[in-house]
């Protein structure tokens, strides 16, 4: 982030494609173009991480911190690579454009993905890209492959429910099991190996095109996931591990109770005696995948609030110190040209900035919290912002520009606005005004949600923290992906120097 740049926000189940959700095909490298075109340097996604239909198919909750999602699987790249044929992807349901259905496209994927497993496992033996990547990613593939096929057996039982020798990982019952479930294991592996395979040839290309993958860490892990699984001495949890301990956030701007996401949090004691080796092996990991990665909810670096599992809200809970500057110490020593930046929205304690400054990460502006009646003052508002930092109009949880405008807006807050701009300001025309007021921005990077550049409303919003269902589901249509407005883009890009 040494010079000026800027890119769009969109996830990836957010690209066009004909099999329900955005996948690593046509939709993706078309994606990938129209950035080109523009003249954007970044392209920033959320978390690749399997989701789940139980935790609300958010991609801050899954099974695992290390395996990705073989919902973004494309089964045109399988026909191309001959792992499918093109009779097997002809008749397909009758998706929606527009919106995400999981419940369909899993359905639709999982009998695919089983008919590709059917027509190839017996390769998979003498396959020598697929035995380089078992023995790869055998730290964790291993622990992820029995885990998923250990909860299929059990009909989907959290690991805290499953018998004793198994939720206590019995050698015994480890390789009576590896043994009785290995057909299921070797899918679970040829899924992600496909997976990296496509999601590598894609990063490729967008190296190609001098486009840089941003990434998305989340800071916490499900305690239904193998990695807790796997390693429960790091994490917070009773005698009989079920969670003692859970992270969440006190009450903010997003809820009056605060947010109670129900990851154990770290025991980070343990971690720190163990040399941060279970964190040094998960950033190697993302590194391989994305160029410069933003680390979901950084304050929990320094303190974490920290609420008992019994709590039915987050209110309750207390802040607890962690490691911090050893552990990014520890990281910077490792990974010595580390790009990060610091989520660091909500409630941010001066403790939290120190470590920011020594380290020298960019944090987050978000343009949707600044136009209060501390305008002047107000650290999001454009003329505060510095070179060190990424400038947003909104991120994916916020409501979109058209939408915050209309629903979120008082009449001073819209005076207070066009005060600002020199004009008066109007639902059809605001998000461009708050798009050339980030990419007039001093912060070296500016990202912009495609929502926002389409000028969608509430609707349309990727996220409403807290919020029962209808999350995660947006997309974006191809025509919405115009060569005009591409130029739009770029025009404005080179206006504000990040050409």
């Amino acid at each position: 982030m040494k010079e000026r740049g800027c890119g769009i926000l969109l996830h990836i189940t957010s690209l066009p494609s004909p099999y329900g959700i955005g996948d690593m095909g046509t939709g993706a490298y078309n994606f990938a173009d129209f950035l080109s075109e523009s003249r954007q340097k970044y392209w920033q996604i959320l978390p690749l991480n399997i989701t789940c239909s139980k935790y609300g198919n958010s991609p801050y909750s899954s099974f695992s911190a290390f395996a990705g999602n073989p919902l973004l699987i494309s089964p045109d790249q399988m026909v191309k690579h001959g792992y499918l044929s093109e009779g097997d992807i002809k008749d397909l349901p009758d998706f929606s454009d527009s919106n995400v259905a999981y419940s369909e496209v899993m359905l639709f994927k999982k009998t695919l993905f089983s008919l590709a497993f059917e027509k190839n496992s017996v390769s998979l033996a003498t396959h020598h890209e697929f035995q380089k990547f078992c023995s790869e990613n055998s730290g964790w593939l291993d622990d992820y492959s029995l885990f998923m096929s250990l909860k299929d057996h059990l009909n989907g039982l959290s690991w805290g429910e499953w018998p004793a020798e198994l939720r206590d990982r019995k050698h015994g019952a480890l390789v009576e099991y590896s043994g009785l479930l290995s057909d299921t294991i070797l899918k679970e592996k040829f899924l992600q190996f496909i997976f990296f395979s496509q999601w590598l040839s894609l990063k490729n290309y967008c190296d190609s095109k001098n486009i840089k993958i941003f990434g998305d860490i989340p800071i916490y892990v499900n305690y239904d996931s193998a990695d807790v699984w796997a390693n429960p001495e790091i994490f917070s949890l009773d005698e009989k591990k079920k969670p003692l301990f859970v992270a969440g956030v006190p009450p903010d701007y997003f809820s009056s109770t605060g947010q109670l996401w129900g990851h154990p949090v770290y025991h980070w004691d343990v971690i720190k005696e163990k040399d941060y080796s279970w964190w040094l092996r998960r950033i190697e990991h993302n590194l391989k995948l994305f160029h410069l990665f933003r680390i979901d909810h950084f304050r929990g670096f320094v303190g974490y609030w920290s609420v008992h599992s019994s709590e039915k809200t987050a209110i309750n809970g207390k802040w607890t110190d962690a490691p911090a500057e050893d552990f990014f110490n520890a990281v910077l020593s490792r990974f010595p040209d580390i790009s990060i930046i610091a989520e660091d929205l909500g409630i941010i304690t001066p403790d939290v900035r120190e470590v920011m400054e020594k380290f020298g990460f960019p944090g987050m502006k978000v343009l949707l919290f600044a136009f209060g009646k501390d305008l002047p003052e107000n650290p999001y508002a454009p003329h505060n912002h510095r070179t060190n930092c990424v400038a947003y109009p909104g991120t994916h949880d916020n409501n979109t520009i058209k939408g915050w405008f209309k629903k979120e807006l008082s009449a001073d807050d819209k005076d207070r606005i066009s005060g600002y701009i020199g004009r008066e300001v109007n639902e059809n025309t605001i998000h461009w005004d708050l798009i050339r007021l980030v990419m007039m921005s001093v912060a070296n990077m500016s990202v912009i949600m495609m929502q926002d550049i389409l000028g969608l409303d509430e609707k349309d919003r990727m996220n409403l923290p807290a919020g029962p269902e209808g999350n995660w589901e947006w997309r974006v249509s191809p025509d919405q992906l115009s060569s005009d407005l591409a130029k739009k883009l770029a025009k404005l890009t080179r206006l504000y120097g990040r050409d």
